[in-house]
């Protein structure tokens, strides 16, 4: 089995009475969570946020996955919405991106400082598949995505972590969308869960959603602006959720996805040892690692 305490876990993420009314009518274990898997599949509601996806940035762990993954879904009836950042260096005549101004226009506030929200939208060819890209001039009109020509880290990219998550909820709730699971990839996402759960946590659009994040290996050794838990504290949200957040490195901020997320899918076969340790610990649903030719079974039946 791919499950660690699969009844309580999927409980959970599938709701009792689901669970329930298969276990009365089956006693094979594994029977019975893909019969539950593959209808829970159809028509639910699936928000992707991911730092990066194919074709737009170049095939890696996270953007193949954040790909794969929804188109996946789709082809199984699921109902999807793809967000990520919109960089400098994604060509924007290539991939037919254009600005939903319906959807832009909103100031996020980001350390006390209005920033404009821009949405742009494209499609992915042949797929059917809509992704939504989140923008604005002073965080993602440089032709780069997190490090500079030298390999460096963006000083600002705390803020545009923040930025990112506030932007993807603010959209969704403009689109008045209601996702039943909410699907992060990479760090550059990492703050959204914590964000949904805190900084939105009386918004009852999202009342009813799970949040899964995917966990991938080590991406960089530095840390971020240590003034990040500042810009974090200035939207009020408690300091007991924060401590994380005191050295903001990249096993750091996973683990605050973590704590904030329902379920956790490992996407890479090896994760800094520390990750691994915490996950286990976590006592939340967890899907192993997969290879590419199981990962559509595993995904599906999680």
């Amino acid at each position: 089995m791919i499950f660690r305490g699969a009844d309580n876990n999927l409980k959970k993420l599938v709701g009792t009475a689901c669970l329930t009314k298969r276990l009365g009518k089956k006693g094979d274990g594994r029977y019975v969570i893909i019969t539950v898997a593959h209808n829970f599949m159809k028509d639910k509601r699936i928000l992707y946020v991911s730092s990066e996806v194919i074709p737009y940035l170049p095939e890696t762990e996270i953007s193949s996955m954040s790909f794969e993954a929804p188109r996946m879904v789709n082809k199984q009836g699921g109902q999807i919405r793809i967000f990520m950042p919109r960089y400098g260096n994604i060509n924007e005549r290539r991939h037919q991106l254009h600005e939903v101004i319906r959807l832009s226009g909103i100031n996020l506030v980001i350390n006390d400082l209005d920033m404009p929200l821009i949405i742009k939208v494209a499609s992915i060819p042949k797929e059917r598949i809509q992704v939504y890209f989140i923008d604005n001039e002073d965080y993602f009109k440089r032709k780069a995505t997190l490090t500079d020509e030298n390999g460096e880290l963006f000083k600002d990219n705390d803020e545009r972590a923040i930025f990112f998550a506030k932007g993807v909820i603010e959209t969704v709730k403009k689109l008045n969308w209601s996702p039943d699971i909410i699907h992060v990839h990479g760090w550059l996402a990492s703050l959204l869960p914590m964000y949904l759960r805190e900084y939105y946590k009386d918004e009852p659009l999202f009342k009813e959603s799970k949040v899964i994040t995917s966990v991938y290996k080590q991406s960089f050794d530095e840390s971020l602006n240590k003034e990040l838990i500042d810009k974090v504290k200035f939207d009020e949200i408690n300091d007991v959720h924060l401590q994380n957040l005191k050295v903001p490195n990249y096993v750091n901020l996973i683990k605050t996805a973590i704590d904030f997320s329902d379920g956790l899918i490992k996407g890479s076969e090896k994760l800094p040892e520390e990750l691994d340790n915490y996950i286990a610990k976590s006592e939340k649903p967890v899907l192993e690692y997969q290879y590419p030719e199981a990962f559509s079974e595993a995904y599906t039946e999680f």
